[in-house]
């Protein structure tokens, strides 16, 4: 993936990405709120060995056995022998064991010094034990652990350095700490579900992610149109809405291509069902039609036959009747307007679509109507369900196959263009459509469409300029 995928992942999740942040740190909040707080009291206390003399040797032998010394004792801190003073003179109610729990004694290396830090919910009470520690601590370690048999004075001395004060703030819960944890695990889990569903999510959002599942150019895009049931002929309904205009970009985008065929006929089909090829095959036959070339739209769907109902033109005799020979072509075609756009209607369902479509009368019919015609659009069934799609493209040009974004899947448009080569047949390009018209992959006009634009247009010739290569080689 390339850093322009990661944006566009960060662009399109990011309402999850702050969401998962906010509630991140707002559960660390609200579970630092229920913790009991707790405070810190630490004390202090100074170790050294005690000697007769003066002379630098002894007192360095006496300083050396002090910091070896001070790591046992610091095991003896919250012993039992310590602990069980501490809770006769505080008359606690607890035992050595569950106080030990609270009690945390150490020794810097090469240190005389032992830190002893007792934790509590009262922030007296933990004053209180960590001197009372201290205290006795130096007790049992001067009268009773280093104490000589004969009565004589102990050979260790132990000082409170450092006596242990109330302490004014809590030590825990940090909640400054704990929502910053709490922000960057929401953070760090909203990035990992982002990129997870992009990773999982194989439908085609984008004019992007064409170029990840197809080598074939990329010939247009139309914009998601929620009204597009109750108005399918954009072009025509309302010629300036940005929709008609992306038609008209697709039109021009046709013209590039194959410009050095004598033959303009085109099946237009799909991977799939429902991604807007019939409603896409009618608008861009009139969009052609407006430049004042002769146009011929076929309904080769015979099986859900659907460019009648949009054209608003009679759909009861048509192709099948022609493909019988029960009717002339020319007293079938139909014309659209007060233009040159003439419309071949299905005619009534057959009981074998793909016999008809890959028979030689449908050979015929393709090649009358591209002797009278500019262009031949071919509305087909989808790619992937039928073989129709596939016959009927054997007879023309080549196919334009139309994807919706987020509807088909990469796998499904990639099966469908591996279909095509495998029969030899030529894709010309891809018409996304559905395409949001806010968000990463938004495809709106101004500046944005002429880039867009600009882009396609790029990608027709850049495709036109590689086959004349190949075809030179």
């Amino acid at each position: 993936m390339e850093l322009r995928d990661y944006l566009r992942i960060l662009h399109r999740n990011w309402l999850l990405i702050v969401s998962l942040t906010i509630l991140g740190g707002a559960g660390a909040f609200g579970w630092s709120l229920l913790q009991t707080s707790t405070y810190q009291a630490t004390t202090q206390v100074y170790v050294s060995a005690r000697s007769d003399t003066s002379g630098i040797s002894e007192l360095a032998q006496g300083t050396n056995f002090a910091r070896q010394a001070v790591v046992s004792f610091a095991d003896v801190v919250d012993s039992a022998i310590v602990l069980d003073r501490v809770i006769d003179d505080l008359n606690l109610d607890t035992t050595a064991q569950e106080l030990a729990s609270s009690i945390e004694a150490s020794a810097p290396q090469n240190s005389v010094i032992i830190s002893i830090r007792v934790s509590n919910s009262d922030p007296e009470s933990a004053a209180s034990i960590a001197n009372s520690v201290g205290t006795n601590f130096a007790e049992v370690v001067v009268n009773q652990l280093e104490k000589p048999s004969d009565d004589s004075p102990s050979l260790v001395r132990v000082e409170t350095i450092q006596p242990a004060l109330v302490p004014t703030t809590p030590a825990s819960p940090r909640i400054p700490l704990n929502v910053g944890i709490g922000i960057a695990v929401g953070l760090a889990l909203g990035l990992a579900v982002s990129v997870l569903r992009s990773v999982l999510d194989t439908r085609i959002h984008s004019l992007h992610d064409i170029e990840v599942a197809t080598d074939a150019p990329v010939l247009g895009g139309i914009a998601l149109d929620p009204d597009a049931k109750t108005r399918p002929l954009i072009v025509h309904a309302d010629p300036r809405n940005p929709r008609a205009e992306s038609f008209r970009s697709l039109r021009t985008n046709l013209q590039f291509v194959d410009v050095d065929g004598s033959s303009r006929s085109f099946v237009v089909t799909s991977a799939g069902p429902g991604e807007g090829k019939s409603t896409t095959t009618a608008n861009l036959a009139i969009a052609l039609a407006e430049t004042g070339a002769r146009v011929a739209l076929v309904d080769g769907d015979l099986r859900l036959p659907r460019v009648a109902e949009y054209m608003g033109v009679e759909g009861g005799v048509g192709l099948t009747d022609v493909l019988i020979g029960r009717a002339d072509l020319v007293d079938v075609l139909q014309q659209w307007g007060t233009g040159k756009l003439f419309v071949l209607a299905s005619g009534r369902t057959p009981p074998n679509p793909s016999e008809l479509l890959g028979s030689h009368a449908m050979q015929r019919t393709l090649e009358a109507l591209e002797g009278a015609f500019d262009y031949v659009l071919v509305d087909a069934p989808p790619l992937l369900l039928v073989t129709d799609a596939a016959v009927v493209s054997r007879f023309t040009s080549g196919v334009l196959m139309v994807a919706a974004s987020g509807i088909t899947r990469k796998p499904q448009l990639s099966a469908a263009v591996e279909k095509l080569s495998a029969i030899g047949s030529r894709l010309f390009g891809v018409i996304v459509t559905m395409l949001p018209s806010k968000g990463p992959d938004s495809y709106s006009y101004g500046s944005y469409a002429y880039a867009e634009t600009r882009a396609e247009s790029e990608s027709v010739l850049r495709s036109r300029s590689r086959r004349k290569k190949e075809t030179d080689s």
